[in-house]
């Protein structure tokens, strides 16, 4: 069951910027558990890649951590007011092309960072 809904991805040239939002579906989770209760991710897939940790934050917003491939690049943040996770991504490169999906209520699983609630994903395309 879909719980999460991205929006922001598109086709961009290389070295430009986009911003990602995620969302719950029904603007909270059914489970009843408030948005700011959640530590929450960005993941990215390539078709025929492992699923890759972007960037992950927690119920505050206060702890974040990224990938070294996107650290400097890409800055994650929430808005537990607005119940609305961000991920700003600057200086694109075409190797960041991706699906991008939003995830809340991370856990970890065999050294992988995993989540119970997921996003379907946008897609970002950089172009050289």
């Amino acid at each position: 069951q879909v719980q999460l809904v991205e929006s922001g991805g598109g086709l961009v040239q290389a070295g430009g910027s986009l911003r990602l939002s995620c969302a719950p579906s029904g603007r909270t989770f059914s489970s009843g558990r408030a948005f700011s209760t959640y530590t929450m991710a960005w993941f990215r897939q390539v078709p025929g890649k492992e699923l890759e940790v972007v960037a992950r934050i927690s119920q505050s917003g206060g702890k974040t951590d990224y990938a070294d491939s996107v650290k400097g690049r890409f800055t994650i943040s929430r808005d537990n007011a607005k119940n609305t996770m961000y991920l700003q991504m600057n200086s694109l490169k075409p190797e960041d092309t991706a699906a991008y999906r939003c995830a809340a209520d991370l856990y970890e699983s065999a050294g992988y960072t995993r989540a119970n609630y997921w996003g379907q994903g946008t897609q970002v395309t950089v172009s050289s």
